[in-house]
């Protein structure tokens, strides 16, 4: 376990004393709210002394040794004793009591992952196509330059007070594991004449407008890639918009400007970063080398298992990877959460049968380099430890923000309705069918989009109806969301369904599409061809509200049975 950097060390002594004169009545509360974001610290709902804090996965790597880290600190430091896993491959804890931030920082930064910038106006975690360097896809390994970038933008100066949050993803593949057309900065790997570089893509992004990100340069060599970034940073620092929160983000800018304009303003700016590199400006930028392949592991042999669920298993989660004999094998989180001890049992089966451990955007784990003659034994050591959950990015597989569990921005309760939608479809014979299989299922608690329903083929987020004197709890339906390199496509509202009713919806959507699709017909290529808006007169039952006294458990909230459903919101700090 290495040691803490000064600087490390002496961020977290400011953080106590910020902490001990908080307590004391001395301190602030402002400018304790704006230090603990910068380190990702966030404040929860009702409970001022208590903070959700997010830890980043750099590029999605995790060693074993930082897994039982993170077991020990959601063990003792998070209430409900559960590790997050998100859809920026970071973990999140709940409800840490603002005593144990320091000792807890201490812990996470001993085995090199960091809190640092995981939330405030900076740049976000740095995200990582899960499969790179794997990937019979890529024409090379995305892997090294996103550590690069993330190693040099991490308490950059030019990153520490945007006009608002900044994403970046890099993408290997031509399937679009990275998202890249949602993100400020989308990096994707391309070749030109032999030469390696990258195809960038800006002002993507979701949230209550969602935009498409546009190619910004169809090449641009790898040892212009951080300049480029960089130009492209800085111009966001000094032209995006610092009055008006909700135009903040660079999408914005680049709407606002048009793709032409801002191309041009990048190349100047990439020109004078160039001719001033030096200092913080530009330290020395070399392409990175090629890493060289992770000491492989040498488990027992045993190739199948006769143990229950391997089959399905075996279909679902796995990947082929390009190293002959290996195989990336897909750890499914139900609802993005592992609990200590399957965190400790993964970093045991990590060292015996993998040679990597990623996180994906699914908010799941992977194990990398997996010997294709041990895949029964992984399976049967996953199995006791209750993670060998099959159907990994499957329609059982639901994305889902933390919602109003502890968001102070959500509406509903999104983990709630995950699970009632997994109980549901697990029990429908039409999940076997490969076609219904194939859907992605996203669930937000507001319309923010933290749980990216927005690009789901069946995409909700939470909202609410006034019933007289009562409040019910909905959720907005959106259909065809779906992304690829270059483009997003951003699902169509088709209605608004209370809690209570949205497993029957889905029920509903999906056993229409397994009866009226065409052979070999996806269920993007079915919504094109029917329309998202031809679903309506099929839910429109479900939208209506029945008195109370008829069905009070309608105006109750999935995941907050007993409870009267009340909108209360506080003040967010996911944008801040």
């Amino acid at each position: 376990m290495a040691g803490l950097s000064a600087e490390v060390e002496a961020e977290i002594q400011h953080l106590e004393a910020m902490i001990a004169r908080l307590e004391a009545g001395a301190e602030d509360p402002e400018d304790f709210r704006v230090f603990r974001l910068k380190n990702g610290i966030y404040g929860i709902r009702g409970r001022p002394e208590h903070h959700m804090v997010r830890i980043k996965l750099p590029v999605g790597r995790v060693s074993p040794e930082a897994l039982r880290v993170l077991a020990d600190v959601a063990e003792r430091y998070a209430e409900n004793r559960l590790a997050h896993v998100t859809t920026r491959q970071a973990v999140q804890l709940h409800h840490v009591h603002r005593r144990h931030l320091p000792e807890l920082l201490r812990a996470v930064n001993q085995v090199g992952l960091t809190t640092r910038e995981a939330c405030g106006h900076s740049i976000r975690a740095i995200t990582c196509c899960p499969y790179a360097g794997v990937s019979p896809e890529e024409p090379f390994d995305v892997t090294p330059y996103a550590e690069a970038a993330y190693r040099y933008f991490l308490r950059h100066p030019v990153g520490q007070n945007l006009p608002r949050k900044f994403k970046i993803a890099f993408e290997g593949c031509a399937t679009d594991h990275a998202r890249t057309p949602i993100h400020d900065i989308g990096v994707v790997a391309a070749v030109e004449g032999g030469k390696r570089g990258f195809r960038l893509y800006v002002g993507g992004g979701l949230g209550a407008a969602p935009m498409s990100a546009e190619l910004l340069e169809p090449f641009t060599p790898e040892e212009d890639l951080l300049p480029t970034m960089l130009a492209i940073i800085r111009l966001f620092d000094r032209y995006g918009n610092r009055k008006v929160l909700t135009q903040a983000r660079l999408k914005f800018l680049v709407k606002r400007w048009g793709i032409a304009a801002f191309r041009e303003a990048v190349r100047e700016e990439r020109r004078l970063v160039k001719l001033t590199a030096s200092g913080e400006d530009l330290r020395a930028w070399q392409p990175p080398q090629d890493p060289p392949l992770p000491p492989l592991p040498s488990p027992p042999r045993k190739p199948f298992s006769f143990a229950p669920g391997f089959e399905d298993w075996r279909r679902t989660n796995l990947f082929r990877q390009k190293q002959e004999g290996f195989y990336t094998v897909l750890v499914r989180l139900p609802l993005g959460d592992i609990a200590p001890e399957g965190l400790r049992a993964l970093a045991d089966i990590a060292e015996t049968y993998a040679a990597e451990v990623r996180s994906a955007i699914s908010q799941n784990l992977l194990l990398r380099f997996v010997p294709e003659e041990a895949l029964g034994g992984l399976y049967e050591a996953l199995l006791k430890a209750g993670l060998a959950h099959p159907y990994a990015h499957t329609v059982l597989d639901i994305t889902r923000c933390p919602g109003a569990d502890t968001c102070n921005l959500a509406i509903t309760h999104s983990r709630g309705l995950a699970q009632a939608l997994e109980a549901q479809l697990s029990s429908l014979p039409l999940v076997h069918d490969p076609g219904v299989r194939s859907l992605s299922l996203k669930i937000s608690g507001c319309p923010n989009s933290c749980g990216q329903h927005h690009i789901a083929d069946i995409g909700f987020y939470g909202a609410s109806r006034r019933m007289g004197e009562r409040e019910v709890p909905h959720y907005v339906l959106l259909l065809g969301g779906r992304t690829r390199e270059g483009e997003a496509r951003f699902g169509q509202v088709v209605g608004r369904i209370p809690a209570r009713r949205v497993p029957e919806a889905v029920a509903r959507i999906l056993k229409r599409y397994q009866e009226e699709r065409r052979e070999g017909e996806g269920f993007p290529a079915f919504l094109d061809r029917v329309g998202a808006a031809s679903f309506k007169p099929l839910l429109e039952d479900l939208q209506e509200v029945p008195p109370y006294e008829a069905a009070p458990e309608v105006y109750q909230d999935l995941g907050a049975e007993g409870e009267a459903f009340r909108v209360t919101l506080g003040r967010g700090e996911c944008a801040v």
